[in-house]
């Protein structure tokens, strides 16, 4: 099988190690020219995760990363995914399968990324995404975890998992392409709170944060059109416990140094998702308090400015606890 995997950052580049080491896959790496993701690879033919098999063909050329592929993955950031469909879509990529790789919604309209695929032109039969636990630390130690394949195309989602299933990663077919998005996306979200009670030493909060979480994202897919239980799969309940206690997550990681009222420097996509879904929450008449909370702790608390980040986080967080009495289910 031909493979391109489109962006060569930590996923990506992790994506296109195990096409090509585990699957024995002919496999094309693609990244912008003057990236410094390619641009390391390019001079070092590896970066601080994975070192490239030589076989891999690493290029610039969008075109020929497209074109010659059986399968193109796209690994790039979420917000990045409609301005990247419209140079693809230039070339010749009718009928082919694309497989999304990126945990996100769409910030500025509240779209699933297989959506924002098909309002660029292509085929809902054509888009799949692959979503689950899984840290590439812990791959390259040869690990092993489950993840889910999932698409609106039942014959696309099953063969493909089981094309990329291995010892490494066991693939599960999934049921609800609505639940695995939405669930896979929120789990970032979640996972900056568990990483805000980290830095402010309220860790034993992360048993709570994952029940009721869970059950904030089904209401939020069920909403959606999708099935409540889905927030209690792989693609959120088991992705989200990984992050909850990983000190690999940068999500959690974002939250614990924004406690400490210190920036990370590295990509965190639960924080455009918390906006993301907060504007869904809001349209569809969903109540989301965790969500609420991140959104404000992440644009609203100043917790960058005054350097009491960890006080200020928390009083976000707390103010959960004065909601009234309810039912658990």
């Amino acid at each position: 099988m031909k493979v391109s995997v489109l962006g060569c950052g930590r996923w990506g580049s992790f994506i296109a190690w195990y096409q090509s080491t585990v699957l024995k896959n002919q496999v094309v790496s693609w990244g912008p020219e003057g990236d410094y993701s390619y641009e390391i690879l390019k001079s070092e033919g590896k970066n601080e995760y994975v070192t490239l098999d030589k076989n891999i063909t690493l290029t610039c050329d969008l075109k020929l990363a497209v074109e010659s592929a059986d399968v193109i993955i796209i690994s790039i950031s979420s917000q990045g995914l409609r301005g990247f469909m419209q140079k693809v879509t230039k070339f010749n990529v009718s009928d082919k399968p694309f497989v999304l790789c990126m945990k996100g919604i769409e910030e500025s309209t509240g779209k699933r990324l297989s959506e924002v695929m098909i309002e660029s032109g292509i085929s809902p039969d054509c888009v799949a995404v692959w979503v689950g636990p899984g840290h590439i630390q812990a791959f390259t130690q040869g690990i092993p975890n489950c993840m889910v394949i999932d698409s609106a195309n039942d014959e696309l989602k099953r063969t493909l998992a089981d094309s990329f299933k291995s010892n490494l990663i066991r693939f599960y077919y999934g049921n609800d392409l609505i639940g695995s998005e939405i669930g896979a996306a929120a789990k970032n979200v979640l996972g900056i709170a568990a990483g805000v009670l980290d830095g402010s030493g309220y860790v034993s909060l992360k048993g709570p944060l994952m029940a009721r979480g869970a059950n904030e994202v089904g209401r939020l897919i069920q909403a959606l059109g999708g099935k409540f239980n889905s927030a209690y799969g792989l693609a959120h309940l088991g992705d989200y416990e990984t992050t909850l206690f990983s000190e690999y997550s940068h999500n959690r990681r974002y939250g614990e140094m924004m406690a400490h009222g210190a920036k990370f420097d590295k990509l965190a996509e639960g924080v455009m998702t918390a906006k993301a879904m907060k504007k869904l929450g809001d349209d569809n008449g969903v109540e989301l308090p965790i969500t609420n909370a991140v959104y404000e702790a992440c644009f609203l608390s100043h917790a960058f400015d005054d350097g009491d980040g960890a006080k200020n986080c928390m009083n976000i967080i707390l103010k959960l606890f004065e909601r009234e009495t309810k039912s658990e289910f």
